[in-house]
């Protein structure tokens, strides 16, 4: 082989080289991708399952601690007991309220003691920021022996952006049961909470049902790019190589 030869034989060859187990990634993306998508919509669905169930008693507080957040989250239950005159206000940038639009306010969070001893952080639903100390709000809070149901809910992730929580002032930005417990001197607390079902013969507030169904799934996007990346390098190798041919 020439001089010549070999020179225009490396200038192939490297490229080749290079781009290749790229290729081979960048399609192993996708592919991981896809399998993710499966898995993903398999999450969905078994939520959507939970969510429209009928509800079962809730897990008694024995069994609490030994509980993983996929075992209950969004899971429908039921529970008897007595609400006590306290609360923790989560702050949303929006939530509905019937006949008023979105707007900022808090989700009400009230302790919920069980027969069992247990104590539960029960969302009752969401109230403007105007209205959190309406007296007509502050009195809504029911007396008794009550039964509630709703969806159990795993606490919240905190990001760099989530404003730092203020209990002294009973505000707070996420839903950390375990922390609003501590401060409200809760014993006995959950390590989850619970989003009230609806109520829609009441016209009151908080306006219960407050569950937001936020679960992305960007999967197949992904997938697409990766792919698209893939193919897009496939091209340029073979629009290289066509050239270096036809040199």
């Amino acid at each position: 082989m020439s001089a010549v030869a070999a020179r225009g034989a490396r200038s192939v060859v490297w490229p080749i080289l290079f781009a290749l187990p790229v290729f081979c990634l960048l399609v192993g993306l996708g592919v991981w991708q896809l399998q993710r998508l499966e898995w993903k919509e398999g999450v969905i669905a078994s939520i959507e399952g939970r969510t429209h169930a009928a509800p079962i008693p809730l897990p008694p507080s024995s069994q609490w601690a030994a509980l993983a957040a996929g075992d209950f989250d969004y899971t429908h239950v039921a529970a008897t007991g007595r609400f006590e005159p306290r609360e923790a206000l989560i702050f949303r940038g929006s939530g509905a309220v019937a006949g008023e639009g979105s707007q900022p306010g808090y989700w009400v969070m009230a302790p919920f003691r069980l027969a069992d001893g247990g104590a539960l952080l029960v969302n009752r639903g969401f109230v403007p920021a105007r209205l959190k100390d309406d007296p007509r709000r502050l009195a809504s809070l029911p007396e008794g022996e009550t039964s509630i149901a709703g969806l159990l809910r795993a606490p919240e992730d905190r990001n760099p952006f989530t404003p730092a929580d203020a209990p002294e002032k009973g505000e707070w930005y996420t839903r950390d049961p375990r922390a609003i417990a501590a401060a409200l001197k809760l014993e006995g607390a959950a390590p989850f909470s619970l989003d009230e079902d609806p109520h829609p013969a009441e016209k009151g507030l908080p306006a219960g049902g407050a569950t937001v169904f936020d679960i992305p799934n960007n999967h197949l996007s992904y997938a697409a790019t990766w792919f698209g990346l893939a193919a897009a390098l496939a091209m340029v190798l073979a629009m290289f190589l066509g050239k270096r041919g036809r040199g």
